[in-house]
């Protein structure tokens, strides 16, 4: 791998794991190849980790200059997803798939009492058709699951209700086997019947759920019922259900001649994934990087990528899938903005491919310029938390103790984001008597920034104190007194909802959960905690020991502490033998420690 190029390397250190599509470029952004994978991390680096057999592989890896993925739900729509690619872009290197024609699709009819089955024709007949499968093998499994929770009618007839009323049918082998339930002879209803389409219609798309929700609740009613037998088939219904393990997203083919559109932006860059959708498929698929120049909204950018990609592809679909309507119109277009069904989860689809490509162009520039990822970390906090500076130097504090005993405080520090360890101080509380959180904050922050004054320590610019109002304006009234405040800034973060609290105040701000920022401050809140409670077990397991110890006389507190540190606890203090204790502290202290713990030990007897 380290023959490679530094891109390259950063590449293939942040592949995502999971199903996808990957794309090699040479270094004129000439396409080499289209792969498709169940585990991309996998697959890509196994073209860089080993020697290939074939000369024409071991040459195209070494042209590889760029490489650029796109996540799909599962194998299956990479399977699709690489099938159209190819055909589309016709990459040197691939050999050439068959047609999409050739693949199978599923189709409920447009009928009375819908069939339900698979065709190679996709004709404008007014039916719902979900495909196409590739794998011939997961369309038959998916019909065999479909068949066995739903019997279905597979005949012809012409299932009229004024046919049925006349009864011009009688019940054929199907209905005797099992395998339907004969509406043709009223034997069954079509609300029934169209129960059991709606469920099909809903697993075919991928979402099992919808069904298991119904299947459950019939199956319940049949158990209140007295009904056991019924509410049996039903739980086998649901098993079989709960295994099927085929969730897609296929596309379904009334999209058709589509362009999508999905955003997400930081200060500096506006990232945008591009589907181009005809006939049901995505053929076209990119993701790309827009920098800001006068820090643009996002309504802003999407306007500039809307019209710089459909001109780069030479675009005139009618239809432009968006995540929020844009004021300004592109002609010949209308903009669409989905809400549920298919069209809703193309779009999430957009979302999870570009959220994951900005996550690993931030995680290769961490590898290839730190300096500039903590220059974007940094202003990203500033702005998110409204300050006036970069928060390079962080400061964070909490408290412990047992009903107000053992109190102590830690300050871990944040340097660029950081942990600074070497830079981490604990307080045990001098001057605050029983349970008292605020005047302990109070005492700590007054001790702290005294010194920090006194001594011309760096100043933090942000502090981060944990709890809520009251910790916060204690520490406020500290700062205060030592004219600290508008010179730092100092926030609470509140641990139930992850409330962020500002001086003066009332109302919370809420980042988001997924932010850099929140993230920061929760690492050092739990840097904090952690800091904080091993300092308050150690002087608590202390100040036990020193207790018991001092019982014995002519021990004193440094000769305890150095049994201690040595023995770890009374317990081993205790379990030590005379040599043993003699090693450590020497022979006429051994003795007074030894026989004390005998005659203890006799007196229990």
């Amino acid at each position: 791998m380290e023959a490679f190029s530094e891109h390259i390397q950063s590449i293939l250190k942040t592949l995502p794991d999971t199903p996808g599509v990957y794309r090699y470029y040479d270094a004129d952004n000439n396409l080499l190849y289209v792969g498709k994978a169940k585990n991309l991390k996998k697959r890509v680096l196994s073209y860089f980790m080993k020697e290939h057999d074939t000369h024409r592989l071991r040459i195209m890896v070494k042209k590889i200059a760029d490489i650029k993925t796109i996540k799909v739900n599962t194998e299956m729509d990479a399977l699709i997803l690489e099938n159209n690619l190819i055909k589309s872009l016709t990459p040197k290197y691939n050999i050439q798939l068959r047609d999409d024609k050739t693949y199978p699709w599923i189709v409920i009819k447009n009928e009375m009492f819908p069939r339900v089955f698979q065709t190679r024709q996709l004709k404008k007949d007014g039916a719902e058709y979900f495909g196409p499968y590739p794998s011939v093998t997961t369309m038959y499994i998916l019909l065999d699951l479909i068949r066995q929770l739903y019997p279905l009618r597979s005949c012809t007839l012409d299932l009229t209700v004024e046919n049925i009323e006349k009864k011009k049918f009688k019940a054929c082998l199907e209905f005797q086997i099992g395998r339907c339930k004969a509406p043709c002879i009223a034997n069954q209803s079509l609300e029934d019947y169209d129960k059991g389409i709606a469920h099909i219609r809903e697993i075919i798309k991928g979402d099992i759920n919808f069904a298991i929700r119904d299947l459950k609740r019939l199956m319940n009613e049949r158990a209140e019922k007295l009904e056991f037998e019924k509410a049996g088939e039903l739980k086998k219904k649901i098993e079989l259900l709960e295994k099927y393990q085929g969730k897609s997203t296929i596309v379904h083919p009334s999209i058709t001649d589509t362009d999508v559109f999905t955003i997400i932006s930081d200060e500096k860059v506006a990232y945008v994934n591009y589907f181009k959708v005809m006939n049901g498929t995505i053929i076209q698929a990119q993701t790309l990087e827009f920098k800001k120049k006068l820090d643009e909204s996002d309504e802003e950018m999407l306007v500039f990528a809307i019209n710089e990609i459909r001109t780069r592809y030479n675009s005139l679909s009618k239809e432009i899938f968006v995540p929020f309507e844009p004021e300004f119109v592109f002609t010949n277009a209308k903009y669409v903005v989905p809400k549920i069904g298919d069209k809703k989860h193309l779009m999430d689809l957009g979302f999870r491919n570009v959220e994951s490509y900005k996550k690993e162009r931030e995680k290769q520039l961490a590898l290839i310029d730190p300096d500039r990822h903590t220059d974007r970390i940094m202003q990203q906090m500033m702005k998110d938390l409204r300050m006036k500076e970069e928060p390079r130097r962080i400061e964070g504090f909490d408290n412990s103790n047992i009903q107000g005993d053992y109190a102590v405080s830690a300050m871990p520090v944040f340097i660029d984001g950081k942990p600074a360890k070497k830079e981490y101080r604990h307080y045990n509380v001098k001057t605050v008597v029983g349970p008292d959180d605020f005047a302990t904050m109070e005492e700590v922050i007054t001790r702290r920034y005294s010194r920090v004054i006194e001594e011309g320590l760096p100043m933090p610019q942000l502090i981060v104190i944990d709890g809520g109002k009251g910790q916060l304006g204690a520490a406020v009234m500290s700062l205060r007194k030592l004219g600290l405040m508008g010179r730092v800034t100092v926030i609470g973060i509140a641990k139930r909802l992850e409330e962020i609290y500002f001086p003066g105040d009332p109302i919370p701000l809420y980042l988001d959960k997924r932010s850099e920022t929140l993230k920061i401050i929760q690492q050092i809140r739990d840097e904090a905690h952690r800091f904080g409670i091993t300092h308050h077990r150690n002087k608590r397991s202390r100040e036990t020991f020193k207790t018991e110890l001092s019982e014995i006389k002519g021990i004193s507190d440094k000769t305890a502490q150095k049994l201690l540190t040595e023995l770890k606890s009374v317990k081993g203090i205790k379990e030590a033998t005379l040599q043993e204790l003699a090693a450590i502290i020497g022979n006429s202290k051994a003795n007074l420690v030894y026989e004390f713990f005998k005659k203890q030990g006799e007196d229990l007897m």
